[in-house]
């Protein structure tokens, strides 16, 4: 065996790959964790290698996401080349815009501080129903993110050191139309086609000065918001990958033939049985995570392909790795409880769409590393928080229980702008705390791992170890933090965001509205037909599932201890 493969292929570089799961609302959650990891890496490299500070280089070469973690990483794309100034603690006004910051003002403020009300708007309703919910808002924020209208207005910077020259990004899809492939059978003495079709799909970017250019046979679409190229494309899988099914509308995405055919993320041997001829190629797409998720598979191939390290007895290990996978799941996943044998039809219909999705999700190839309890190569960033109870009582809440968007499958969020201001602040304390104590290497990485061992030579300051294990810091942590976690008064009176059933039951009306603009418009109906319809919608029906959606949604809400 080779030895000369356990080094990095850049000595001294040590490579991030960040992964983001699908989040819904809790995107402001994702959002808060991507704010302090990038002001960590940017504190870090300005004083890298000064004396006292170590030397090893943390650099980023690829993000990907889905759904809600597919739009921050475009999101954050975007905001790596313009300035934003520092959001580390709420202000007086808790419901205050915050224009100036990419991350902050598309996932917190959104377009209004009354989501629900513009959700349940019927202006999209023009005799065809394309969703459930009124979704212009994430065109609206999608323009004004990744396709400014003054481009000439913004103050651009150069993309930070810690990224490299070009970053590649990605999203997944599920292509409704999916590409066939087709699997010959001998048939009565000649090959007989039997045709398939896969439906994951990903839009794949990299982004760049704008001068590059472009390389279709790579697969990844040349990306600059600054220059606007590609930023329509961009904009287009940014909507795909988060169009939740039913709920918002199902999105196009139009790439070019090459590109598709050279999709960096497919093997060869799916490349060569699904290669398209129609150019441009357009797709028909909902949320990239009903089919993965959360992609840390595909963000790890393309880390190892950048940082020339493919084993995975080795980036699995601390003493050889030069890369890491670092999720950020605001939904992390947990031990589903066995099923109820009961064979009642609405029983069964909701158990098989709940196979149909996690079937659909699993990932075969990662079964291995389930067994390895030491594994390097991955690290993980969800939800924690304590709370205080009255009678003193410390109560220790972990994953979508610890958020305020949790709720309603992630759409609680949409109620009220409170509980993202909560949601985006606990990313940003969670990160600091991760960073600090877990996202660490221990004494035999730091005195083996090349990397490490003259990243920290002469360095052995407690300040960059963890308080936890005392193991060392990957990004080593150089200013001063506040590790406390922000000190909210929400309306509710306390540190927990908590809503009046009031400001809940007031979307009575407009949820009875767009009801029945649904039922009415949902197929077409003869004149006479459409008029009965219309009456026994607005005598019973509108109300009957108005009743049973804010009865959900009541529910839920006091499951999360979310109204007062």
């Amino acid at each position: 065996m080779d030895d000369n493969r356990n080094l990095p292929k850049e000595p001294g570089h040590f490579h991030l790959g960040i992964c983001m799961a699908g989040a819904v609302s809790a995107g402001a959650y994702t959002a808060g964790v991507m704010d302090y990891l990038l002001e960590a890496l940017e504190a870090y490299e300005k004083v890298r290698g000064q004396p006292g500070i170590p030397k090893h280089k943390v650099e980023v070469p690829v993000m990907g996401g889905a759904s809600a973690g597919g739009m921050t990483a475009l999101i954050t794309a975007a905001a790596l080349q313009q300035k934003m100034y520092a959001i580390d603690k709420p202000g007086t006004d808790l419901l205050k815009e915050h224009k100036d910051h990419i991350l902050y003002h598309s996932w917190v403020d959104l377009t209004s501080k009354d989501m629900f009300s513009k959700m349940l708007d019927t202006e999209d309703i023009k005799n065809t129903v394309v969703s459930a919910l009124n979704c212009a808002f994430i065109d609206q924020i999608a323009e004004r993110v990744l396709k400014p209208e003054n481009p000439e207005t913004i103050s651009w910077k150069p993309l930070p050191s810690y990224f490299p020259g070009k970053l590649k990004l990605f999203t997944t899809l599920t292509n409704l139309g999916g590409f066939t492939y087709n699997v010959n059978f001998n048939a009565q003495g000649s090959k007989r086609p039997y045709y398939m079709q896969v439906h994951q799909d990903y839009a794949c970017f990299e982004l760049t000065d704008g001068k590059s250019a472009a390389n279709k046979q790579s697969g990844w679409m040349p990306l600059n918001f600054r220059a606007g190229i590609n930023a329509q494309t961009a904009i287009e899988a940014a909507m795909a990958t988060g169009a939740f099914p039913v709920g918002f509308k199902a999105r196009r995405v139009t790439r070019p033939k090459d590109i598709v055919n050279n999709n960096p993320l497919f093997d060869q041997k799916m490349l060569h049985a699904i290669q398209i001829n129609t150019d441009p190629y357009q797709s028909l797409n909902i949320d990239g995570g009903m089919i993965n998720n959360d992609p840390f598979d595909k963000v790890r191939d393309v880390l190892s392909e950048a940082c020339g390290q493919a084993e995975p007895e080795l980036y699995n290990n601390f003493n050889t790795f030069n890369s890491t996978v670092l999720m950020i799941a605001p939904f992390p996943g947990s031990k589903p409880v066995d099923i109820k044998l009961i064979d009642r039809l609405m029983h069964v219909i909701g158990l098989t769409l709940s196979a149909m999705i996690s079937q659909m999700r699993s990932k075969p190839d990662q079964v291995v590393d389930a067994m390895n309890e030491n594994c390097a190569g991955q690290y993980l960033i969800d939800p924690s928080r304590e709370f205080r109870k009255a009678d003193g009582t410390i109560i220790h809440a972990q994953g979508e229980k610890a958020i305020a968007c949790g709720a309603l499958g992630g759409f609680s969020g949409f109620l009220n702008k409170e509980f993202r201001v909560h949601d985006y602040f606990l990313g940003r304390y969670n990160c600091k705390i991760f960073l600090r104590d877990y996202f660490t290497i221990p004494d035999s990485a730091k005195n083996e791992n090349p990397i490490f061992k003259a990243g920290y030579e002469g360095i052995d300051a407690d300040k960059y170890r963890s308080r936890v294990d005392r193991n060392w810091q990957i990004i080593p942590i150089v200013n001063e933090v506040d590790y406390t976690f922000p000190e909210f008064t929400f309306s509710s009176g306390s540190n927990w965001p908590a809503l009046d059933w009031s400001v809940i039951h007031r979307f009575n009306t407009a949820m009875k509205k767009r009801v029945q603009s649904l039922i009415l418009n949902l197929v077409r109906y003869k004149p006479v037909h459409k008029f009965f319809l219309w009456i026994g919608t607005r005598i019973l029906l509108r109300g009957m599932i108005t009743k049973a959606v804010l009865g959900t949604i009541r529910d839920e809400l006091n499951r999360w201890q979310l109204l007062k």
